[in-house]
């Protein structure tokens, strides 16, 4: 395995949020230590799963904060700063440099659809604001836009480009990635074992939520070349990961609803247009998370 600039398990953190749909910063910080003692290395906050579509860049500076403040001395914490915007994206960087994040995770600019040239323009001017490291994060599935291998070829000749995280599913692309000196995160729980044999440093999930020391367990596995250990793992992760990731109402969620039935957090409180787990949906996810042995 390559170098590992963010470590090997990490998750895109929950946001937290009271009642009346207020940040809880303190049950917030209280997830990202559940985190770091179960396995993990590194947290995102800030991005998809924590909401970011819905907090202000102010919410998102109390965030870092206070997840560096809780777990900063214990795992690599990067800042979610992609938004459709170049200015504000240029502003959540700079303040997550500012307080100090480790990385920064810069997803290509969504619906508004910039073309080839304008993604890398966005790109360029963020990733050339601060000093501190940046993921590039290709999603086409929520962006509608790829990022083209052009694009990457560049982009990794910037200073401060060094990683990729991979939703797209492009395997023979994410090889050509890591040819040009990426180092590749899986950005699909489901594909993290394949992800590997095809040489990515690790993955920054959803699932590993609740399923943070089976990861860490196959991915450690994988790196001591005991393929078959990191494969039952995988197979025994894998009716969770279906029921977190495998519905049309999934992330934040599936992975607050998941952190609820396993009682680290007594909410699914979430911001809309998202809207928390029903009934029905709660007791398919408790069966998955039941057949993984979570519960």
């Amino acid at each position: 395995m390559t170098d590992a600039p963010f470590g090997t398990v990490l998750s895109a953190l929950v946001t937290i949020f009271n009642d009346d749909g207020s940040v809880d910063l303190e049950q917030t910080q209280k997830v990202a230590k559940h985190l770091v003692d179960h396995g993990h290395d590194g947290i995102v906050v800030s991005g998809t799963t924590g909401e970011s579509p819905t907090t202000t860049p102010a919410e998102d500076g109390e965030i870092l904060a206070a997840v560096k403040d809780a777990v900063g001395d214990r795992a690599k914490i990067v800042a979610g700063i992609g938004t459709n915007d170049t200015r504000t994206t240029l502003q959540l960087a700079k303040q997550a440099a500012s307080i100090g994040a480790d990385g920064l995770l810069l997803v290509t600019p969504y619906y508004n659809k910039p073309g080839e040239r304008g993604i890398r323009e966005h790109f360029r001017t963020v990733a050339s604001a601060t000093d501190t490291p940046v993921i590039l994060y290709d999603v086409p599935g929520r962006t509608g836009s790829p990022i083209t291998l052009d694009t990457y070829r560049e982009a990794i000749t910037w200073d401060t480009v060094v990683a990729v995280k991979e939703a797209a599913g492009d395997f023979p692309r994410g090889t050509r990635l890591l040819d040009l000196g990426y180092s590749l995160y899986s950005g699909d729980d489901a594909l993290t074992l394949a992800w590997l044999a095809h040489g990515a440093v690790g993955v920054i999930s959803v699932a590993a939520h609740v399923l943070g020391d089976q990861t860490r367990t196959m991915i450690d596995a994988f790196a001591a070349s005991d393929i078959e250990t990191a494969r039952k793992t995988y197979a025994r992760m894998l009716p969770a990961i279906d029921a977190i990731m495998g519905v049309p109402n999934y992330g934040a969620t599936t992975a607050k609803a998941a952190l609820e039935l396993t009682g680290v957090i007594d909410n699914r409180n979430v911001r809309g247009p998202l809207v928390a787990l029903d009934d029905d949906e709660v007791e398919a996810l408790r069966a998955g998370l039941e057949a993984s042995g979570l519960l």
